[in-house]
């Protein structure tokens, strides 16, 4: 099967099995957003959703966050991974914010990128779920099952985002990217997964792939 058939059909089960696709972060605004996505990295979405009320009870806003010490974000984030860093890049991203944006988010994604603690994905989740513009934030779990259905070869998460983006058209690229990671995370473990009773492996992983998860 070539690769975009593949994708259509992978694409017609994700739609039934998700057709919607609730953002996993708890926000309320592109800003409070952008902090949740932000200390996401090497963390759970559910350690960041007990951690952010506390957290966005003091700061709501960039001019708040801003105005913080450093040590006072620390103590309301210390629970998530890196706490330390993200702290710092929180206060830095806020002043930035503040001083190039008027304290709004921008949605364009050099400026996303130019903010402390702000890389590539994490400007793209922010452009596709705060801003409904088109984008293919690749994580850990889309770049595994990318190359486990044999839609990419890529060994970084650039190319696989770029295989992706040229399989699947762009009006869905937001639904697609976050239903392919409910699906990683809730029917493609990366360990001890039986790929032949898998809804999609069964059917579109490579013999590769098939062969080197049966030898695990």
């Amino acid at each position: 099967m070539k690769r975009a058939e593949k994708a259509e059909r992978i694409g017609q089960i994700l739609d039934e099995l998700y057709p919607e696709q609730p953002v996993p972060l708890d926000h309320v605004d592109p800003y409070t957003l952008l902090v949740a996505v932000a200390l996401s990295a090497q963390t759970t979405d559910k350690k960041v959703n007990e951690v952010t009320p506390g957290l966005f009870a003091v700061a709501p806003n960039a001019p708040a966050m801003a105005a913080l010490p450093v040590e006072t974000i620390l103590e309301k984030i210390r629970q998530v991974g890196l706490a330390p860093t993200k702290a710092k890049n929180l206060k830095g991203a806020a002043e930035l914010l503040v001083e190039r944006h008027g304290g709004e988010v921008p949605s364009d994604l050099e400026s996303l990128e130019a903010l402390p603690g702000v890389g590539h994905k994490t400007a793209q989740v922010v452009q596709a779920q705060a801003f409904d513009i088109p984008a293919f934030p690749v994580d850990t779990h889309i770049h595994r099952l990318a190359a486990r259905w044999g839609l990419s070869t890529g060994k970084n998460v650039a190319t696989t985002e770029k295989d992706l983006k040229a399989l699947f058209p762009e009006s869905t690229w937001n639904a697609r990217h976050l239903q392919i990671i409910y699906f990683g995370r809730e029917h493609c473990p990366a360990r001890r997964h039986d790929l032949s009773a898998c809804p999609i492996c069964g059917w579109a992983a490579t013999k590769k792939r098939m062969q080197e998860e049966a030898a695990r």
